[in-house]
């Protein structure tokens, strides 16, 4: 059947995607992944391995975890199989979750991967014609080895907070902020086996030789990725090759770091887990009459309310949530390099970082490098000093004239005035006419959508505020159409 008659029909290309059952150890999961695709059968292991005991094997609880740990990858193939089936122990709040989970993201990776464009893609999946539908899953998801569950709650601190890191400017600040308050704060890292460490790698090494709560996961799940991409015939096979800004399919990323990180916040009861997302990370849109979340529910606030009903369900006793939700990325930024300089140091934000002699380097030409350049450079700082060469600077700086960042629009505009009030770029006269600043951008800013008031939690929202105005312009709260000055 060919895409003009039903266009979602040619991307359902697996007839069978199995996950599991998985093999627990006391620092390890492994889950097998099965694909039956064309009457031959391909099989690979998700594996992710803890530098401390995590897991009792023995345990239904460990193992429930480990199964839903090893679900996540598999949660972004709704739209191309037949089948998929999970193996080992899942309560009903589980299979609610991965079924719902699963649904979102197939009607996410429809509109963004497909049908706005994606250079990854050949053949007719290029060119799809709009199907509006109820469901865009094509999947039947099955759970042969369900359980009641009763699984023991977990015991939880909420004075205890784990930031899940990276080595990027959102959690660096993260975690400068809470533990300036105070709090047992946990930075624990995703170690992906592959080149994406290399973002992290300055920032853990800082961590590890002199923050005690310090913990990495390593997990090869970007080579389980690469593996479900060799099975998808409208995928670009040379896709590795391809430079470019975004992954070629997957959209359920978040959660797969996320849930890796969660035996050791159930083992160190942590009750808080801190996710670097900012205010313009959290949208809805529409595609000609497709209703969506540009490609970002995992780092917007509907997910992390999302995951705190899940974990609350499960008896989990945690919060999920950004403390850094009424920012911009340039106000996260300025207060990381103002505030808190001997951390942003390690901060590397690059789509192609590298390793030179024994630090990483950011590439200095890619999206990430000209919007980090262009916002240290916006306030007077120095992005020498986070790695960038001298020689990066004035090509960034070019480059945010000729091309498009991946920021909200009022955040780009505001940028660019600032770097032309300041002399460090020219824009040609009918970029200068269009342009308009936008000062929102460096206030505070509470939306009852992307920041409501009321999202931080009471305890650390007053002095968090008093810190974040330290370097705002002021604070703002949006009502009936338009911002207001509001007083905290």
């Amino acid at each position: 059947m060919n895409g003009d008659a039903a266009p979602l029909v040619i991307l359902k290309v697996i007839d069978r995607l199995e996950v599991g059952p998985v093999k627990l150890e006391r620092k390890r999961l492994i889950a097998p992944y099965k694909v039956v695709q064309n009457q031959q059968v391909y099989e690979t292991e998700l594996i992710y391995s803890y530098e401390e005991n995590v897991f009792d094997p023995a345990e239904p609880e460990s193992r429930n975890l480990a199964n839903m740990i090893a679900a996540q990858v598999a949660m972004n193939y709704g739209l191309f199989c037949e089948t998929i089936v999970f193996r080992g122990e899942f309560d009903a709040v589980d299979q609610k979750f991965i079924e719902e989970m699963t649904e979102n993201t197939a009607g996410e990776i429809y509109v963004i991967k497909f049908l706005e464009g994606n250079p990854f893609l050949i053949g007719e999946a290029k060119n799809l014609k709009v199907e509006k539908r109820e469901k865009y899953s094509q999947a039947r998801l099955e759970f042969p080895d369900s359980t009641a569950g009763n699984f023991q709650p977990w015991d939880t601190q909420k004075e205890r907070y784990a930031v899940l890191s990276s080595g990027g400017k959102d959690s660096l600040l993260s975690f400068a902020l809470m533990n300036e308050l105070g709090y047992e704060t946990h930075p624990i890292f995703g170690n992906e086996s592959g080149r994406h460490w290399f973002t992290a790698l300055n920032a853990f090494r800082h961590f590890k030789e002199n923050v005690p709560n310090t913990a990495r996961v390593w997990m090869n799940s970007d080579r389980v990725f690469a593996w479900m991409l060799r099975h998808l015939p409208f995928v670009r096979q040379d896709f590795a090759s391809v430079r470019a800004d975004i992954y070629p399919i997957r959209l359920w990323t978040v959660a797969v770091f996320l849930f890796g990180v969660l035996p050791l916040l159930r083992k160190r009861g942590i009750g808080n887990l801190l996710i670097g997302d900012e205010y313009d990370s959290t949208w809805t849109g529409e595609f000609q009459g497709i209703p969506h979340y540009e490609g970002l529910y995992d780092q917007s606030r509907y997910f992390d309310d999302m995951m705190t009903t899940y974990f609350q369900q499960k008896k989990w006793a945690m919060h999920q949530f950004s403390i850094l939700r009424p920012l911009s990325e340039m106000l996260i930024l300025k207060i990381l390099v103002s505030r808190y300089p001997d951390l942003q140091q390690h901060q590397v934000s690059c789509h192609a970082a590298h390793k030179q002699e024994d630090r990483i380097h950011p590439c200095g030409k890619c999206e990430k490098c000209r919007r980090i350049v262009g916002m240290l450079t916006g306030f007077g700082a120095d992005p020498t000093r986070c790695g960038y060469k001298p020689e990066h600077v004035a090509p960034c700086l070019e480059a945010l004239v000729k091309k498009s960042i991946h920021q909200e629009a009022e955040g780009v505009a505001q940028l660019l005035s600032m770097l032309v009030e300041q002399g460090k770029i020219e824009l040609s006269e009918s970029q200068r006419e269009s342009l308009q600043s936008h000062p929102e951008i460096v206030h505070v800013r509470f939306h009852p959508e992307n920041a409501p008031i009321n999202y931080l939690p009471e305890a650390i929202r007053k002095p968090l505020v008093d810190i974040f105005l330290k370097y705002a312009t002021g604070a703002l709260q949006w009502r009936e159409g338009q911002w207001h000055d509001v007083k905290l």
